[in-house]
């Protein structure tokens, strides 16, 4: 009798929990992500007029693209370490801000040394943002709602080009005659102050722990912690046990290769989209949002399958095939730019949509200290491919005069993440959230 009363005020305090700490939490975790990405890619469109200004290659511009990652992964683990012992507030706020005023200094740039200079400076600023969000969420969303959480603020991915794709366009054709300013230089002051303002409104709204949201009552507060399953404890596990474990290095594979796919075809997008015969800044800025757009739905409705099935492995290997193939094609259809760039839209449609669909595996496992070294290894072992595809891009476009054999290597390495999927153990990454799902039907 007992027991049939509990669970349906255990199932209705959890349902208004999760509604107060979407609304509390995500806003600004989405906003703060969306500037992230921004501040993150939109060097790939200033290459279009900042490259010849400064007198950047394409191999020099992957270079330094790429570079970025280099001071990020170098600093990424203890950048984490920090976060969890300091709090994910006041670490946050600090990555925020930094980050923000370095993304506004790249105005400053005027060759290839001092642009290699601030993007690794901006990667060492940035270091630990997205494994600290990726462990903050886990503290607060248990696993019958995390899919469908991570799902809508790694949105924030696509809405950035979305938005920002125009955005960064208008801006680099706006800059105002009263300032001595060009178009790039414009931007990268427009778009880096907005992190700033996301940091301070961090600091102000988002709580150190469960117990400290004011906005939870003390049942509200018991509920979640017993659901989340210890997540939110920060002194459980360690932080060699996240660095030993054999499945995390695992998963660091399978991040290098979706990353890989990721930036090699972020940062050249534009450069992409120039090649098939479209022309002007404002033009290539529209159509890059198209390829964002289709993400944003893709990565939706497969994160909501994943998530109602209980089932990972099998919808992150499709996001990754499709993003595969359709990279593919959208070389071998270059004679046709309309189907190429169709193709070209559904290739980032499927490799943005891993990275939501892949970060379920991870919080699944990882709790504590070891989730706070375990998030960030993988991040750091995974971002090394963001320097390592759009450098090699660049010297391919150099040596070939065409982007056709990077497109396809980043199709192969795409594929060699699919495999290694299927090397984590179902049991692993899936029994928690059909537990919860059945908890909460």
């Amino acid at each position: 009798m007992n027991g049939t009363l509990e669970s349906p005020a255990i199932a209705q305090v959890d349902r208004a929990t999760d509604s107060k700490i979407f609304w509390r939490l995500i806003p600004i975790i989405l906003a703060s992500l969306i500037v992230n990405q921004l501040d993150k890619v939109n060097v790939a469109f200033a290459k279009l007029q900042m490259a010849p200004d400064i007198g950047l290659s394409n191999t020099a511009y992957g270079l330094g693209a790429g570079i970025f990652f280099i001071g990020y992964c170098l600093f990424e683990i203890p950048s984490n370490m920090l976060l969890h012992r300091i709090g994910a507030r006041a670490w946050i706020t600090r990555i925020m801000v930094s980050w923000g005023v370095l993304s506004a200094c790249t105005m400053f740039v005027t060759g290839p040394t001092s642009f290699y200079i601030i993007r690794f400076l901006l990667g060492v600023a940035e270091a630990g943002f997205a494994p600290g969000v990726m462990l903050y969420v886990s503290q607060w969303f248990p696993a019958r709602t995390r899919g469908r959480v991570i799902a809508i603020f790694m949105t924030a991915l696509p809405i950035s080009g979305v938005i920002g794709s125009p955005l960064s366009a208008f801006l680099m054709t706006a800059a105002p005659d009263f300032i001595p300013l060009r178009g790039w230089q414009w931007m990268f002051l427009c778009e880096g102050l907005p992190a700033v303002l996301c940091g301070i409104a961090f600091w102000v709204l988002v709580p150190k722990t469960i117990d400290d949201a004011k906005w939870l009552s003390s049942t509200e507060k018991l509920a979640l912690k017993a659901e989340v399953g210890g997540a939110s404890d920060q002194h459980s596990g360690s932080f060699k046990a996240g660095l030993s474990d054999i499945r995390v290095w695992l998963l660091c594979g399978v991040y290098f290769a979706f990353i890989a796919a990721l930036y090699g075809v972020s940062f050249w997008l534009p450069t992409l989209i120039k090649a098939l015969g479209f022309v002007g800044v404002r033009q290539i800025g529209f159509m890059t949002a198209l390829p964002y757009a289709a993400a944003v739905v893709l990565m939706l409705v497969l994160a909501w399958s994943s998530d109602r099935t209980g089932e990972r492995r099998r919808h992150l290997a499709f996001a990754a095939a499709l993003g595969a193939v359709c990279l593919t094609l959208s070389v071998l259809l270059r004679a046709n730019p309309s189907y190429s760039f169709a193709a070209l839209i559904v290739a980032m449609a499927g490799i943005v949509s891993t990275v939501p669909l892949f970060w379920n595996l991870p919080t699944a496992f990882l709790k504590g200290a070891t989730a706070a070294t375990g998030f960030a290894l993988i991040t750091s072992i995974g971002n090394l491919s963001g320097f390592v595809a759009p450098y090699l891009v660049g010297v391919v476009t150099d040596a070939t005069g065409s982007t056709a054999a990077g497109m396809y290597a980043l199709s192969v390495v795409a594929v060699i993440g699919v495999v290694l999927i299927f090397l984590v153990p179902s049991a692993l990454v899936e029994r928690s959230a059909v537990a919860s799902s059945r908890r909460a039907s």
